[in-house]
């Protein structure tokens, strides 16, 4: 059994918000990655993929997920399991973003799922074909 304290939540900050890592491997040897978004009002997520399927639950806010070309609008109390391997697009609503709270299993990674890394893409961001685990998730 593992505690591990708010104090000892890692935090990865991004053009979009702030990813806070509850549990992973290297966070208390989770054998899932458990992370907290706090996206910026406003904030245009980079489309991307995930090798498996991860659940979102929101917790405040709201924003529209584009998942394989089809748009939802999600609020707080909304959860969303996302499929491995499907198109996503993020966008937070313009007032006051949005909190969410992902699960996924550990060694989760991300990457473009056309191949091609969009011009704007912060450093963080998979290039080209690149597959990672995202930092949050590690």
């Amino acid at each position: 059994m593992t505690v591990i304290a708010r104090a000892d939540a890692r935090k990865t900050e991004t053009p979009n918000g702030v990813m806070t890592t509850l549990a992973s491997p290297t966070q208390g040897q989770a054998g899932q990655a458990v992370w907290r978004v706090d996206a910026k009002p406003g904030m245009i997520g980079p489309v991307h993929a995930f090798d498996a399927e991860t659940v979102w639950t929101w917790l405040d806010g709201s924003a529209v997920v584009e998942l394989g070309g089809e748009r939802f609008e999600v609020a707080a109390g909304d959860t969303m399991v996302l499929p491995a391997d499907v198109s996503r697009q993020m966008f937070a609503e313009a007032g006051g973003g949005f909190v969410a709270v992902v699960v996924a299993p550990a060694g989760i990674q991300a990457y473009n799922p056309d191949g091609v890394s969009e011009p704007d893409a912060c450093d963080l961001a998979p290039k080209a074909t690149e597959r990672l685990v995202p930092l949050w998730a590690r």
